[in-house]
């Protein structure tokens, strides 16, 4: 599914650079700043499909939970269970991810990228549709959640690469730790 997220060559978006071919080519010839200012553009980046992830998990979340209501022929509604629905309890599975020391940025965009994706199934109004329009809405859901899982793992292994790279510096001299606390 292409999206606002999807990376595109030659693109003038934090994501289309991070990922372009050339953020990562000829590491060892920048300078150490330069190394900082990319790895700083990738956490970005990582922060920014992260929290579109989360979003995105949350709604798959509470169209499953509707799902499964159903099902069970409960005679509650979505709403009397919503804070265990959306209290991750059932994400363990899915790993801790990193610590990142930035927030997201563009959050408005983003939550407008998620409500283009599930534009037909409002998400506050989930018992108002059949179980087919439910089940189209997360499989939609569920790959649009899919391709930014994937954008955001090539983005980690970027960011790991800039890691590494000034890792070395720091490890051969060539960088001080006395640089960087002096920049802050």
């Amino acid at each position: 599914m292409t999206s606002e997220t999807t990376p595109y060559p030659n693109g003038r978006r934090r994501i289309d650079q991070v990922l372009a071919e050339d953020f990562t080519t000829g590491l060892g010839d920048l300078g150490i700043d330069e190394l900082r200012v990319r790895r700083r553009e990738a956490e970005q980046e990582e922060a920014d499909l992260s929290y579109i992830r989360r979003m995105l998990q949350g709604r798959m979340d509470i169209l499953r939970a509707e799902l499964a209501r159903r099902a069970d022929g409960s005679g509650d509604t979505i709403v009397a269970h919503l804070s265990e629905v959306l209290a991750d309890a059932g994400r363990s599975d899915h790993g801790l991810g990193r610590f990142l020391r930035v927030e997201p940025s563009r959050v408005d965009e983003h939550r407008r990228v998620v409500e283009q994706v599930i534009a037909d199934v409002g998400v506050s109004d989930v018992e108002n549709h059949n179980d087919d329009e439910l089940r189209a809405s997360l499989g939609r859901l569920e790959g649009f959640e899919r391709g930014v899982s994937e954008d955001r793992q090539r983005v980690q292994h970027v960011m790991d690469a800039l890691t590494k790279e000034v890792a070395a510096r720091y490890k051969d001299g060539s960088a001080s730790v006395d640089d960087l606390l002096a920049e802050r």
